[in-house]
């Protein structure tokens, strides 16, 4: 069963005052050409991200993506000079998402959270961004292992900022003393972003609710990891 994390309208996701949004069309200024070719652009990358998403990267199609987009498949080329270039740019919204969400939910936290705290808002920020909120995301975890090395490479940098967000409070957990004293932060680190990425291949909404799935990922995390 595919699920439709977009559903045409996306909660938007609050970040340092901006707004993001994978929904098409919103926010757009200017004169009317200006803003209806902006708004084919989003409802390309949009459909991008469901096609990928949906069939993988080398399943990925312009005519699909043309298809779900209501435009015809050369008309892309108006806006991306190749499909990898559509691809990237996919991958690049899908990462900060991550980045975005999963900074804002440990935000939300007062000021009496523990590190340990921090730790489990990021395994929820990361589940719902990766299996209610974004197509992006969703698609930028599941196909990250088939890029072309062009594409992997221009993306890391984006991947190690997000890591950075895990290793920081990872490093603060540890030296408040809240996690195993013989925890390797590194593996711990690699297995959880794992571990939570790897749910898009497994959920079902009709079998188990998104809350009840990260009340399980934060058990897990606090028993695995904390003391």
């Amino acid at each position: 069963m595919t699920r439709n994390l977009d559903d045409g309208v996306i909660p938007p996701v609050h970040y340092r005052g901006q707004v993001t949004k994978d929904a098409s069309g919103t926010g757009q200024r200017g004169d009317a050409a200006t803003r209806s070719g902006k708004h084919t652009r989003q409802l390309i990358l949009d459909a991008a991200a469901e096609v990928m998403f949906r069939d993988g990267y080398a399943g990925t199609k312009l005519a699909d993506i043309a298809e779900i987009a209501g435009i015809k498949a050369p008309a892309i080329y108006r806006h991306f000079p190749s499909r990898d270039d559509l691809v990237d740019e996919v991958m690049t919204v899908g990462h900060r998402r991550f980045i975005e969400h999963v900074t804002s939910v440990i935000d939300a936290l007062p000021p009496t959270a523990t590190p340990l705290d921090r730790i489990l808002a990021a395994v929820a920020g990361h589940l719902e961004v990766a299996l209610t909120i974004s197509h992006y995301a969703a698609a930028s975890t599941r196909n990250m292992s088939q890029m072309p090395d062009d594409i992997r490479e221009r993306q890391q940098e984006l991947r190690r900022e997000y890591g950075a967000i895990w290793r920081r409070h990872l490093a603060e957990a540890a030296e408040a003393g809240q996690l195993q004293p013989d925890l390797n932060l590194y593996a711990a680190q690699g297995l959880i972003i794992g571990a939570l990425s790897w749910a898009n291949e497994w959920w079902d909404p009709e079998r188990q609710t998104l809350q009840s799935v990260i009340r399980n990922a934060q058990d897990l995390v606090r028993t695995g990891i904390g003391r």
